[in-house]
């Protein structure tokens, strides 16, 4: 596995993204920023891609959906969903639709640390 991870945050709220992006400095990884499904399907089909970080609320389509199209042209990206919804049963909509992973917000560090290096192979 690359020792500088190219990691796809798919995340429509900027704020949200910048935190993100700040976590992910410290794993070394190179970042690529989508604020839509749509804009993020096509950096996902055009760059080389380790791991997406998938909001599930997005203003064109939602995380589930675009989780699926992912997986149909790559099955072995690993993708997490990150989502306000905390609420019982989002984990397993989440894995039903295809995530590997699942981590609510606020995201804690240490917590979506430990979730990439697994899933990555790092741990």
């Amino acid at each position: 596995m690359n020792e500088n991870p190219v990691i796809l945050v798919v995340e429509d709220d900027q704020f949200n993204y910048d935190l993100l992006a700040v976590i992910l400095a410290e794993i070394n990884a190179k970042v690529l920023w989508a604020s839509s499904a749509s804009e993020g399907l096509g950096i996902f089909t055009s760059e080389n891609i380790d791991l997406v970080l998938m909001d599930i609320k997005l203003p064109d389509k939602n995380g589930y959906e675009l989780t699926k199209e992912f997986k149909s042209i790559n099955p072995r990206i690993p993708i997490i969903a990150q989502t306000a919804y905390a609420l019982t049963g989002d984990r397993e909509k989440s894995m039903e639709a295809g995530c590997d992973d699942y981590i609510s917000k606020p995201i804690r560090k240490a917590k979506l640390i430990g979730i990439i290096r697994h899933q990555l192979g790092l741990a």
